[in-house]
């Protein structure tokens, strides 16, 4: 569970001041799927900075796993980030020149673990998302919804318990886009944590909880149960 709790960011000082999120409480449950919208300058991406602990807040508490991650210190932040947070973004970030394996091991590799282990994982992570017989292709030679399906193997491959995703549908066409949203319902019926930051409505309907931001504050909080059994 990820609580924050009267969180607010600012960036600069006096009149330069802008105030990316003010008071801002939210409690996400494990195994839900998540999705942030509003428009573009609402918040969005500074929420989820905060919540997979790449940004800190100005004021206020954010407590995942009974962790009071305001009061980590860097260090501590980034082994956390390590062990329980996958990042998925709209613009991939593969390395084009690598294979498809090394793409998904690199991370772990980066943390230490034996290259055996990280291969046999990635493997297995691929062959769950179709994409075993891709793995010793060049990142370069993918298409665009390969390359987001090589990225979700990249971001669940360590076992995190929380998948953050900001717009991963952004470059995608409609048919791709859908394949992805299934994905992370997927991924969140498996009990983890799933957060989306999108534009698209009707992406984040798909999710269990839409979170509606304006101007740094939630606008509204909806549960989409309703809509997503009338789609079934």
């Amino acid at each position: 569970m990820i609580e924050l709790k009267n969180i607010s960011k600012t960036f600069g000082r006096d009149e330069s001041a802008v105030h990316a999120l003010t008071d801002v409480s939210l409690t996400i449950g494990d195994g839900k799927f998540f999705a942030v919208v509003g428009k573009s300058g609402c918040g969005k991406s500074t929420m989820m900075n905060i919540i997979g602990a790449l940004d800190k807040p100005t004021s206020g508490v954010v407590i995942a796993d009974g962790m009071d991650l305001t009061s980590l210190s860097d260090d501590h932040l980034a082994e956390y980030r390590n062990k329980h947070i996958g990042y998925i973004f709209q613009s991939f970030y593969l390395e084009p020149t690598f294979t498809v394996l090394e793409n998904v091991v690199m991370p772990m590799l980066i943390a230490g673990l034996p290259r055996a282990r990280c291969e046999r994982a990635a493997l297995d992570a691929l062959r769950k998302l179709d994409l075993g017989d891709k793995a010793h292709k060049k990142a370069n030679q993918l298409s665009g919804g390969q390359k987001q399906r090589v990225s979700i193997a990249r971001a669940v491959v360590h076992g995190p318990k929380i998948i953050l995703a900001d717009e991963p549908t952004g470059n995608l066409d409609s048919h791709n886009g859908a394949a992805v949203i299934a994905l992370l319902q997927s991924i969140a019926a498996e009990g983890k944590t799933v957060v989306l930051v999108t534009h698209n409505t009707e992406d984040a309907r798909k999710a269990d909880i839409t979170v509606e931001l304006k101007d740094g504050r939630i606008e509204r909080i909806t549960e989409n149960t309703a809509y997503r059994a009338a789609e079934e």
